[in-house]
C-alpha cells in the first residue's frame, strides 16, 4: 500500500520536531520543501496537520513553533484546578457570562426542574499558564442554590464553592465526548481559528442522594489538551 506522500512529509517533520525541542522555531516552508525534495503544497499541508494535532503552533506574524506537550485531563469528577495543578500548571478562569436565564425543555429536564425556572448560567474561558484551552458554561438550578453569586468567585473554583460553601456531595457524573468546530465567538474567545478541531464534553453531574447539580458544557483546543480514562471490566 503506497503512502500519501504529505503523511510521508509529515513524519519526517514529527522527528525534526523531536530534534528542534519545545519552543524552537520550524524553518521556513520553502526551505524545508527544498530539503525534503517536495512541492511548497506538500509541505504547506503537512504543517497544517500538524498544526491540527497540536504539535505545532502557528503565530501570525511570527511563525511556526514546536508546542508544548498536550494537556491530558483525566475523565474524573475532579476539579479543573486540582488537575491543572498536578501538572504543574497554574489554572485560571475568564469570565464572559454570569447571569440568570429561563430553563429551556432540554436544561429542564436535565436539571429536573420545570421549564422556564431560573437557571444560574456561568461561562468561563479556562486557562493554563495564562493561555486559553477551554470555554466552559455550567448551568445551576437558583431555587437550588439561591445563594451561588453571593458565595462564589466567579474566577476560582466552582467545584470548591459547591462542596465547602454549600454543602453539595458530587456522587456521579455522565459525560458525553465529540468532536466539532467552534462557532465564531468560540474560537476569538479561545484565540482559536475555526478550522482548528475543538473537543466538546457534555456533562450533567448527581450527588449521593441523585438529585442533578449541574449541567455543564465544555468546549476544549484540540491542539492544547487531550483526555484519559481509565477502563475496567
Amino acid at each position: 500500500m503506497s503512502v500519501p506522500l504529505h503523511f510521508a512529509v509529515k513524519t519526517r517533520l514529527v522527528e525534526l520536531l523531536e530534534r528542534l525541542g519545545e519552543g524552537a522555531a520550524l524553518p521556513p516552508e520553502r526551505t524545508l520543501a527544498k530539503e525534503f525534495g517536495v512541492s511548497r503544497w506538500t509541505m504547506r499541508q503537512a504543517i497544517r496537520e500538524l498544526v491540527a494535532d497540536g504539535r505545532l503552533r502557528a503565530r501570525q506574524g511570527q511563525g511556526t513553533f514546536v508546542a508544548t506537550p498536550k494537556l491530558i485531563q483525566p475523565l474524573a469528577l475532579l476539579s479543573y484546578t486540582e488537575a491543572l495543578r498536578a501538572q504543574g500548571l497554574q489554572p485560571g478562569r475568564e469570565v464572559v457570562v454570569f447571569e440568570e436565564i429561563a430553563a429551556d425543555e432540554v436544561l429542564a429536564g436535565q436539571l429536573e426542574i420545570a421549564v422556564g425556572d431560573p437557571v444560574h448560567r456561568l461561562e468561563r474561558v479556562l486557562l493554563a499558564d495564562g493561555q486559553p484551552i477551554g470555554l466552559e458554561t455550567t448551568y445551576l438550578s437558583v431555587a437550588r442554590f439561591p445563594t451561588l453569586r453571593e458565595v462564589l468567585q466567579p474566577e476560582g473554583s466552582l467545584y470548591r464553592c459547591l462542596t465547602d460553601d454549600l454543602g453539595v456531595q458530587f456522587a456521579e457524573g455522565e459525560e458525553l465526548v465529540e468532536t466539532v468546530i467552534a462557532s465564531p465567538r468560540e474560537a476569538e474567545l479561545l484565540k482559536a481559528t475555526q478550522s482548528l478541531p475543538m473537543l466538546l464534553l457534555h456533562r450533567t453531574t448527581r450527588d449521593t442522594t441523585g438529585r442533578p447539580i449541574e449541567s455543564v458544557r465544555s468546549l476544549y483546543r484540540g491542539d492544547r489538551v487531550g483526555f484519559r480514562a481509565t477502563l475496567r471490566p
